[in-house]
Protein backbone atom coordinates (compact mmCIF):
# COMPACT_ATOMS: atom_id res chain seq x y z
CA UNK A 1 0.00 0.00 0.00
CA UNK A 2 1.47 3.40 -0.95
CA UNK A 3 2.38 5.68 1.92
CA UNK A 4 0.68 9.04 2.30
CA UNK A 5 2.72 12.14 1.51
CA UNK A 6 0.66 15.30 1.84
CA UNK A 7 3.65 17.61 1.26
CA UNK A 8 3.80 16.78 -2.44
CA UNK A 9 1.49 18.29 -5.04
CA UNK A 10 1.46 18.47 -8.83
CA UNK A 11 0.53 21.66 -10.63
CA UNK A 12 -1.68 21.70 -13.69
CA UNK A 13 0.23 23.53 -16.44
CA UNK A 14 -3.07 24.73 -17.95
CA UNK A 15 -3.88 26.59 -14.71
CA UNK A 16 -1.13 29.19 -15.07
CA UNK A 17 -1.08 32.88 -15.88
CA UNK A 18 -1.04 34.27 -19.40
CA UNK A 19 2.74 34.13 -19.89
CA UNK A 20 3.09 30.67 -18.38
CA UNK A 21 0.16 29.40 -20.42
CA UNK A 22 1.72 30.72 -23.63
CA UNK A 23 4.99 28.94 -22.90
CA UNK A 24 3.18 25.69 -22.18
CA UNK A 25 1.27 25.86 -25.46
CA UNK A 26 4.50 26.54 -27.33
CA UNK A 27 6.13 23.53 -25.68
CA UNK A 28 3.16 21.32 -26.51
CA UNK A 29 3.37 22.37 -30.17
CA UNK A 30 7.03 21.35 -30.10
CA UNK A 31 6.19 17.94 -28.66
CA UNK A 32 3.50 17.33 -31.27
CA UNK A 33 6.03 17.86 -34.07
CA UNK A 34 8.74 15.59 -32.68
CA UNK A 35 9.68 12.45 -34.66
CA UNK A 36 7.42 9.56 -33.79
CA UNK A 37 8.49 6.88 -31.29
CA UNK A 38 11.62 8.67 -30.09
CA UNK A 39 12.31 9.40 -26.38
CA UNK A 40 12.26 13.05 -25.31
CA UNK A 41 12.30 15.32 -22.27
CA UNK A 42 10.08 18.29 -21.44
CA UNK A 43 9.65 20.84 -18.66
CA UNK A 44 5.86 21.23 -18.91
CA UNK A 45 5.57 20.44 -15.19
CA UNK A 46 8.62 22.45 -14.17
CA UNK A 47 10.88 19.51 -13.25
CA UNK A 48 11.98 17.62 -16.36
CA UNK A 49 9.79 14.63 -17.23
CA UNK A 50 10.20 12.16 -20.07
CA UNK A 51 8.11 10.57 -22.77
CA UNK A 52 8.49 7.86 -25.40
CA UNK A 53 6.52 9.50 -28.22
CA UNK A 54 5.88 13.23 -28.57
CA UNK A 55 2.59 13.04 -30.47
CA UNK A 56 0.87 10.62 -28.09
CA UNK A 57 2.18 12.63 -25.11
CA UNK A 58 0.69 15.78 -26.63
CA UNK A 59 -2.79 14.31 -27.10
CA UNK A 60 -2.79 12.54 -23.72
CA UNK A 61 -1.64 15.71 -21.99
CA UNK A 62 -4.50 17.73 -23.52
CA UNK A 63 -7.09 15.09 -22.71
CA UNK A 64 -5.95 14.69 -19.12
CA UNK A 65 -4.91 18.18 -18.01
CA UNK A 66 -7.05 20.39 -20.24
CA UNK A 67 -10.19 18.30 -20.80
CA UNK A 68 -10.04 16.52 -17.41
CA UNK A 69 -11.33 13.19 -18.74
CA UNK A 70 -10.29 11.47 -15.50
CA UNK A 71 -11.85 14.01 -13.16
CA UNK A 72 -14.20 12.61 -10.54
CA UNK A 73 -15.71 13.74 -7.26
CA UNK A 74 -14.48 11.80 -4.25
CA UNK A 75 -16.12 11.68 -0.82
CA UNK A 76 -12.79 11.76 0.98
CA UNK A 77 -9.53 13.72 0.72
CA UNK A 78 -7.60 10.45 0.33
CA UNK A 79 -9.52 8.39 -2.24
CA UNK A 80 -8.35 4.94 -3.33
CA UNK A 81 -7.50 5.00 -7.05
CA UNK A 82 -6.45 2.19 -9.38
CA UNK A 83 -4.87 3.36 -12.66
CA UNK A 84 -4.82 0.35 -14.98
CA UNK A 85 -2.70 1.18 -18.00
CA UNK A 86 -0.62 4.09 -16.68
CA UNK A 87 1.61 4.52 -19.75
CA UNK A 88 4.24 7.24 -19.02
CA UNK A 89 2.37 8.39 -15.92
CA UNK A 90 0.40 11.48 -17.01
CA UNK A 91 -2.77 10.05 -15.49
CA UNK A 92 -0.90 9.35 -12.24
CA UNK A 93 0.29 12.97 -12.15
CA UNK A 94 -3.25 14.20 -12.72
CA UNK A 95 -4.64 12.13 -9.87
CA UNK A 96 -1.94 13.49 -7.53
CA UNK A 97 -2.78 17.00 -8.69
CA UNK A 98 -6.47 16.46 -8.05
CA UNK A 99 -6.06 14.57 -4.77
CA UNK A 100 -2.52 14.97 -3.31
CA UNK A 101 -3.34 12.55 -0.48
CA UNK A 102 -4.88 9.84 -2.65
CA UNK A 103 -3.86 6.20 -2.24
CA UNK A 104 -2.78 5.51 -5.81
CA UNK A 105 -1.67 2.32 -7.57
CA UNK A 106 -0.73 2.21 -11.25
CA UNK A 107 -0.12 -0.75 -13.57
CA UNK A 108 2.12 -0.64 -16.66
CA UNK A 109 3.59 -3.83 -18.19
CA UNK A 110 5.88 -2.39 -20.89
CA UNK A 111 9.34 -2.15 -19.26
CA UNK A 112 10.47 0.90 -21.27
CA UNK A 113 7.23 2.78 -20.63
CA UNK A 114 7.22 1.67 -16.99
CA UNK A 115 10.72 3.07 -16.46
CA UNK A 116 9.64 6.37 -18.04
CA UNK A 117 6.60 6.59 -15.76
CA UNK A 118 8.75 5.81 -12.71
CA UNK A 119 11.21 8.54 -13.72
CA UNK A 120 8.36 11.03 -13.97
CA UNK A 121 7.06 10.14 -10.53
CA UNK A 122 10.57 10.47 -9.09
CA UNK A 123 11.15 13.80 -10.88
CA UNK A 124 8.11 15.26 -9.14
CA UNK A 125 8.90 13.69 -5.78
CA UNK A 126 5.87 11.40 -5.78
CA UNK A 127 7.32 8.67 -3.61
CA UNK A 128 3.92 7.59 -2.31
CA UNK A 129 2.62 6.22 -5.64
CA UNK A 130 2.73 2.45 -6.08
CA UNK A 131 3.64 1.59 -9.69
CA UNK A 132 3.51 -2.09 -10.63
CA UNK A 133 5.25 -3.45 -13.74
CA UNK A 134 2.53 -5.93 -14.60
CA UNK A 135 -0.47 -6.21 -16.89
CA UNK A 136 -3.97 -6.39 -15.47
CA UNK A 137 -5.59 -9.66 -16.46
CA UNK A 138 -7.96 -12.41 -15.29
CA UNK A 139 -5.25 -14.41 -13.52
CA UNK A 140 -1.67 -14.16 -12.30
CA UNK A 141 0.33 -15.52 -15.22
CA UNK A 142 2.78 -14.68 -18.01
CA UNK A 143 1.42 -13.24 -21.26
CA UNK A 144 2.69 -12.07 -24.65
CA UNK A 145 2.81 -8.30 -25.09
CA UNK A 146 3.01 -6.38 -28.37
CA UNK A 147 4.70 -2.96 -27.96
CA UNK A 148 3.59 -0.10 -30.18
CA UNK A 149 6.23 2.46 -29.27
CA UNK A 150 3.77 4.95 -27.78
CA UNK A 151 0.52 4.41 -25.87
CA UNK A 152 -1.04 1.49 -27.75
CA UNK A 153 0.99 -1.52 -26.62
CA UNK A 154 -1.32 -4.46 -25.90
CA UNK A 155 -1.58 -8.06 -24.83
CA UNK A 156 -1.60 -10.48 -27.74
CA UNK A 157 -2.08 -14.18 -28.30
CA UNK A 158 0.90 -16.36 -29.07
CA UNK A 159 -0.57 -16.94 -32.54
CA UNK A 160 -0.67 -13.19 -33.26
CA UNK A 161 2.70 -12.36 -31.70
CA UNK A 162 5.35 -10.77 -33.92
CA UNK A 163 9.11 -10.61 -33.62
CA UNK A 164 8.72 -7.50 -31.46
CA UNK A 165 6.55 -9.24 -28.85
CA UNK A 166 7.89 -10.19 -25.44
CA UNK A 167 6.60 -11.79 -22.26
CA UNK A 168 5.18 -9.76 -19.38
CA UNK A 169 3.88 -10.70 -15.96
CA UNK A 170 0.19 -10.26 -15.26
CA UNK A 171 -1.88 -9.91 -12.10
CA UNK A 172 -5.47 -10.83 -11.38
CA UNK A 173 -7.10 -7.40 -11.08
CA UNK A 174 -9.91 -8.86 -9.01
CA UNK A 175 -7.47 -9.33 -6.13
CA UNK A 176 -7.23 -5.52 -5.84
CA UNK A 177 -10.99 -5.02 -5.52
CA UNK A 178 -11.44 -6.36 -1.99
CA UNK A 179 -11.57 -2.83 -0.58
CA UNK A 180 -13.60 0.27 -1.51
CA UNK A 181 -12.26 1.80 -4.74
CA UNK A 182 -13.17 5.43 -5.34
CA UNK A 183 -12.02 5.43 -8.95
CA UNK A 184 -10.95 2.67 -11.33
CA UNK A 185 -9.40 3.90 -14.58
CA UNK A 186 -8.83 1.29 -17.26
CA UNK A 187 -7.06 1.80 -20.60
CA UNK A 188 -5.63 -1.57 -21.62
CA UNK A 189 -6.00 -1.64 -25.40
CA UNK A 190 -8.57 -4.36 -25.95
CA UNK A 191 -8.30 -6.46 -22.78
CA UNK A 192 -10.88 -4.35 -20.92
CA UNK A 193 -13.96 -6.52 -21.58
CA UNK A 194 -12.33 -9.76 -20.46
CA UNK A 195 -10.94 -8.16 -17.30
CA UNK A 196 -14.17 -6.43 -16.30
CA UNK A 197 -16.26 -9.53 -16.94
CA UNK A 198 -13.83 -11.51 -14.78
CA UNK A 199 -14.09 -8.96 -11.96
CA UNK A 200 -17.85 -9.48 -11.86
CA UNK A 201 -19.32 -9.04 -8.38
CA UNK A 202 -16.15 -7.35 -7.10
CA UNK A 203 -17.07 -4.29 -9.16
CA UNK A 204 -19.56 -3.53 -6.38
CA UNK A 205 -16.59 -2.04 -4.46
CA UNK A 206 -16.00 0.55 -7.22
CA UNK A 207 -17.73 3.94 -7.01
CA UNK A 208 -16.53 5.49 -10.28
CA UNK A 209 -15.07 3.82 -13.35
CA UNK A 210 -13.54 5.02 -16.61
CA UNK A 211 -12.87 2.48 -19.34
CA UNK A 212 -11.61 3.01 -22.87
CA UNK A 213 -13.29 0.53 -25.18
CA UNK A 214 -11.22 -0.68 -28.16
CA UNK A 215 -12.87 -2.29 -31.18
CA UNK A 216 -10.30 -4.06 -33.38
CA UNK A 217 -11.59 -4.43 -36.93
CA UNK A 218 -10.47 -8.07 -37.21
CA UNK A 219 -12.18 -9.17 -33.98
CA UNK A 220 -15.83 -9.45 -32.89
CA UNK A 221 -17.26 -6.34 -31.27
CA UNK A 222 -18.06 -6.84 -27.58
CA UNK A 223 -19.49 -3.53 -26.49
CA UNK A 224 -22.71 -5.27 -25.49
CA UNK A 225 -20.71 -7.42 -23.06
CA UNK A 226 -19.14 -4.28 -21.57
CA UNK A 227 -22.40 -2.44 -21.04
CA UNK A 228 -23.97 -5.62 -19.73
CA UNK A 229 -21.40 -6.05 -16.95
CA UNK A 230 -21.67 -2.34 -16.04
CA UNK A 231 -25.45 -2.60 -15.80
CA UNK A 232 -25.25 -5.81 -13.79
CA UNK A 233 -22.78 -4.13 -11.40
CA UNK A 234 -25.27 -1.32 -10.77
CA UNK A 235 -23.58 1.48 -12.75
CA UNK A 236 -25.12 4.16 -14.87
CA UNK A 237 -22.88 5.16 -17.75
CA UNK A 238 -22.26 7.68 -20.50
CA UNK A 239 -20.43 7.04 -23.76
CA UNK A 240 -18.18 9.52 -25.57
CA UNK A 241 -16.60 8.83 -28.94
CA UNK A 242 -12.83 9.00 -29.12
CA UNK A 243 -12.41 7.65 -32.65
CA UNK A 244 -14.88 6.58 -35.32
CA UNK A 245 -15.34 6.94 -39.08
CA UNK A 246 -17.35 10.00 -40.03
CA UNK A 247 -19.21 8.05 -42.73
CA UNK A 248 -18.94 4.42 -41.62
CA UNK A 249 -21.54 3.12 -44.08
CA UNK A 250 -19.38 4.38 -46.96
CA UNK A 251 -15.86 4.25 -45.57
CA UNK A 252 -14.46 2.27 -42.66
CA UNK A 253 -11.43 4.13 -41.38
CA UNK A 254 -8.95 2.43 -39.07
CA UNK A 255 -6.65 3.73 -36.37
CA UNK A 256 -3.98 1.29 -35.16
CA UNK A 257 -6.19 -1.53 -36.43
CA UNK A 258 -9.30 -0.26 -34.63
CA UNK A 259 -12.53 0.92 -36.24
CA UNK A 260 -13.94 2.37 -33.01
CA UNK A 261 -12.67 3.73 -29.70
CA UNK A 262 -15.04 4.91 -26.97
CA UNK A 263 -14.60 6.53 -23.58
CA UNK A 264 -17.09 5.06 -21.11
CA UNK A 265 -17.78 6.87 -17.83
CA UNK A 266 -19.57 4.74 -15.22
CA UNK A 267 -20.91 5.99 -11.89
CA UNK A 268 -23.46 5.25 -9.18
Amino acid sequence: MPKNNSSVSVRNPFEQGLIGGFLIKRELRRLKKLPRYEPFSTNVFGPVVKGVDGRSFYYSFREIFRDHIYEFRAKTASPRILDVGSNVGLSLLFFKHQYPNCKLTGFEPDPTVFQTAQHNLDALGLTDVELIQKAAWIEATTLSFEPEGADAGHLTSSESATGDSFSVNAIDLRSFLHEPIDFLKMDIEGAEVDVLMHCGNELSTVSNLFVEYHSYADQPQRFNDLTGILTEAGFRYQIHTQFASQSPLCRQELQLGMDLQLNVFAYR
